[in-house]
Order: C-alpha cells, then structure tokens, then sequence
C-alpha cells in the first residue's frame, strides 16, 4: 500500500511570471492530482507542504537542506571563577570537556570560559545569528544559576548584586540563550549544568524589602531554576530537576558532566533515548538524589548526533528515518509509549506505516497516533488527519479529516496550519473556496517559520492582495525564507527573480545590506553580486 496523501503537495515555484494582471498563485504552487502521482511510498508521512495553484505546474518535495550546509555549531559556557559569589570547582573543567567531546562529534564548537556580562552577551548574539543557517544548534552552560519571580537568569563571573531586583541587568536571562537556538534549522538543544545553590542566600535576602505593604518581594528561590516553556523542536535539558540542586561534585568533573561525556558519542543512539540514558547514570551516580530534567518538545524526527546515522536522517521521511533504530531501541520506544510517551507513540506510528518493514501495520500506526493526539500532541493530531484523509489504516472519512487538521492548526502546528491555507484557497475538502481566509492562515504558517508560506506570503505581498503590507515587508519574508535553507527558495530568487517587482528587489537587496551579506548597490538588478550575497545568507561557502 502506498501511503501518499493526494493534498500532499510540496513546494513548487512557477518559473516567471503570467502576465501584468497576475498573483501569487501564478508565482508559486502545484496541481493535487500531479502531487499524487509523485509521492513515493512511505513519504507522505512527513508534514506536508502545500503551495498555492497553479495550472500545469510541475509538482517537487519541499527540499531539505543539503549536504553542503549541514552545519553542526555549538557553544560551551562555563562560569566557575566568580568574584562575588560562592565559585565553582568543576564548572570550567566541564565546560572544557564538553567542547572537546562536541568537537571530536563534528561540531564547529565556541567556547566562552569565566566571561563577564557584556562580552557573554555579545557571544551569545554572535552564535544566535550562526545559528540561522544551522541545522543543529547546541548550547551547553555550566555555573550558577538562579530564579526570581518566574525568570531564570545564568550568572556570569562578575556578577555583584546587592538586591534580587538587579539581577535582570547583570545576568543572562535563560530566553536570551533559548532565543540564540531558535532559528537552528531541524534541531535546538540547550543544556544546562546551573541547578546549583543560591550563591546570594543571606545578603541577598537580608537586602531584600518590601516596596509597599501590598506589593510582594521577589525572592531569589533557594535552590533551582524554573521549568522554561521553549517552543516545539528544541529541547532544554537541566542537570537536576527544577526547583532541585544539582551536584558540583567530588571529582574531575560533575555528575552531570560525566554522564554527559560518555553518553554523547555514543553511535547511532537517537536523542530522547540518549538523554534518558543520561538521566539514568546521573541518579545512580548521585543515589537517586540528582535527577535530570528535560523540558521542550522534540519533533516526530529521530536525531542521532553520533555514528553513522548523525549525517543519514532525511528530515523529509520520517518513516525511513525511525527504521533506523537498533533492535533495543526499538524495545526501549515501545516501553516509553507504553508509559504515555508521545513522542515514542509517534515514532513507532511512523516504522508502522513502512511498506518494507516487518513492523508494517497500518492499523496499529493509526492507534499509536490517536493515542498520541489525544494525549494533546499536534503532530500526530496531524498525521492522524492525513490516515483519515487516504482511508489508511481507518476507513475514509474526509470530515474529521478536517476537523483534525482544524484541531492541529489551533495547537499552532505550521503544516496544518499552510495546508488548511490550501483547502480554502482551493475550495476543497468540502470546504467554499475562500483567498482570504487562505491568506489569513498562510500568514499565520510563515509567522511560524513555515518555509513555503514564507515564500507564498511574499509573493501574495508582492502582488498586492495583502493590503497594509509593503515590499519591504515582502523582501522580509523572503530573506526568512531564504535563511531557512530550502533549496527552492535561493534557486528561484537568483534564477528567476524577476517573478517579483522591482521594488521588491530592491528592498531584499537592503534586507541583505542590513545584515551584512551585501555591499552593492540598490537597484533591484540581481546581478552575480547580489546573487552571491543570497547564497552567502544561504549558508553556502563563498
């Protein structure tokens, strides 16, 4: 059985555009029917990427990023050798030896040892704009760390406070280095090794005083972080649990480092079971008194960042990908989703829709995914949109097909979201044809960082359906999108960039100058400077 949603339509840009009367739909889309006829088995399960119509377009996958800037960055902080405050024998010493780990892993690794606020904050900007052009970005943090009034600050070595009240100005806010991964494009791991004490116990709370009888003091909590709420696809991982202290430790380094150290290279072990496998040595290390922590939200993607596997996961097929899994892997999944694990109901449902595989069970990946998205998940609320949409697994049933898709795009999943923009562009799924409603969802989607409804925004834009909106606006999206790293987005801006006006041409070219990619002039003419300078923010070498 093929498993290939015939609205599975993926990116697809027209090459020029029709004539002065046209719109978006004439710059960018693809024919359902053509779609179908493409898809190959076990592909479809990938969130799908719907383009705008256009008679006789030729349909193509939404491409991945590929192999020339599969970038791998990380940045290691370690904060051991405070003025002020109480310092930290192992911090530098872990920080040192997770860099050199992440490195012998493949990744370009930063290291940032015992630095004050303002060149910290100044690496961590520097990272976050390196990041954008990434398809994983990993940040590690070993030092102090503490919480007041619901923030979570990281402390760099000078930090001196005489009242909780200062330390906004004289700390890393934990948003700021979540905010550093967050365009990584597939991946966003962010740990931190920071659950220590309250270095400011005492003098900090003696300063402390109320500013009227009916105002509450915020505290610094004696002992932990706050749980972070980070977008879906990032992971944050805590060395202890919040609101708990991690251990410094007796030895070369922390137990949390240790574990960190032996379970990161380890080849070809997917992430979330590595990460529970780190969790694992931690509490026998510390008899159960340390117990890491993850919070975040991991897509229906396996990543491996050892072994082979680190450069084979296709982010387009999920299905393969989960194949990947060795025999134990697989049985540790299985126990995870029996527990209620989403994300392991996830990938059993994708290796259950595998034509080739033993595991091959429509039925049961149509369970899995039920299980999982009433459980809440978005993702497999989606895919369980699509098995009722083909009849897989499930008899066919077109209306709760769309209330599915319905429910995923309210949780803010971005392909239920773009593809809900094509039903109403198009009028199908039993729903009236509606451009306006369509524009509506398919900014939402490229709000999201949706890549082809940052392309299909830009367009709409440019062809002024979208009232309010400017080329500059229209250039903004298309820098986005071509900083996403989709193959499309950079081959039809420097082949066929006169499908957008001049004025739009211009404004990308001061798009591109404002954040240094580009230093000619401003005329609209994407000439072999300005194409270069596109493929630089890419993320191609020169």
């Amino acid at each position: 059985m093929r498993y290939s949603s015939i609205f599975a339509v993926m990116l697809s840009f027209a090459l020029a555009l029709a004539g002065a009367s046209s719109v978006a739909s004439e710059k960018i889309g693809a024919t359902p029917a053509s779609i179908a006829a493409e898809t190959d088995a076990g592909r479809g399960l990938a969130p799908a990427a719907r383009g705008l119509p256009k008679a006789g377009a030729t349909a193509r996958r939404l491409t991945t990023p590929s192999s020339q800037h599969s970038d791998r960055i990380a940045l290691v902080i370690g904060m051991g050798a405070y003025e002020a405050i109480t310092p930290l024998k192992n911090a530098d010493n872990d920080a040192t030896a997770i860099a050199e780990t992440l490195r012998k892993m493949g990744f370009d690794t930063q290291v940032a040892i015992d630095k004050p606020l303002s060149e910290l904050l100044g690496i961590v900007n520097d990272f976050s704009f390196r990041s954008e052009t990434a398809d994983i970005a990993f940040v590690y943090y070993a030092g102090h760390g503490v919480e007041v009034g619901g923030e979570n600050y990281l402390l760099p070595v000078d930090i001196k406070i005489e009242n909780p009240s200062e330390i906004s100005a004289k700390a890393l806010v934990l948003k700021e280095l979540l905010l550093a991964v967050d365009r990584a494009r597939q991946l966003r791991i962010v740990v931190l090794d920071s659950c220590r004490n309250n270095p400011f116990a005492g003098a900090v709370e003696s300063a402390s005083v109320k500013s009227s009888e009916n105002t509450p003091v915020e505290r610094i909590r004696s002992a932990g972080l706050a749980a972070p709420s980070p977008d879906r696809g990032m992971i944050v991982v805590y060395a202890a649990k919040d609101g708990e202290v991690a251990l410094d430790g007796t030895g070369e380094h922390s137990p949390f480092a240790t574990a960190l150290i032996k379970s990161l290279p380890e080849p070809d072990v997917e992430i979330g079971l590595m990460f529970r496998q780190v969790r694992d040595q931690v509490m026998a290390e510390t008899g159960n008194r340390q117990q890491p922590h993850f919070y975040g939200s991991l897509s229906g993607v396996p990543f491996f960042l050892a072994g082979g596997q680190a450069s084979a996961t296709d982010v387009t097929d999920k299905v393969s990908a989960w194949q990947a899994l060795s025999q134990d892997q697989g049985v540790q999944l299985a126990a995870l989703a029996d527990q209620g694990d989403t994300r392991a109901m996830l990938g059993l449902g994708y290796m259950a829709l595998s034509p080739e595989s033993e595991r091959y069970s429509p039925e049961k990946a149509f369970t899995l995914f039920s299980d999982a998205a009433k459980a809440g998940d978005a993702e497999a609320t989606f895919e369980l949109a699509k098995l009722y949409e083909r009849g897989i697994g499930v008899q066919q049933d077109l209306a709760e097909a769309l209330r599915l898709y319905r429910t995923s795009a309210d949780m803010g999943f971005a392909d239920a979201i773009n593809d809900l923009g094509f039903f109403h562009y198009q009028g199908i799924q039993g729903l009236p044809r509606d451009p306006q409603k369509a524009i509506q969802l398919f900014q939402r989607a490229a709000d999201l960082r949706h890549p082809q409804a940052m392309f299909n925004v830009a367009a709409l834009i440019d062809d002024g359906v979208i009232p309010g909106k400017s080329p500059e606006d229209s250039a903004r999206y298309l820098y986005l999108a071509l900083r996403s790293g989709v193959d499309d987005v950079l081959k039809q801006l420097t082949e066929n960039p006169t499908m957008f006006s001049l004025e739009t041409r211009r404004a990308l070219q001061q798009e591109l100058t404002r954040n240094k990619f580009y230093d000619g002039s401003i005329d609209g003419m994407i000439g072999p400077g300005t194409q270069r300078s596109m493929r630089i923010a890419f993320g191609q070498s020169e």
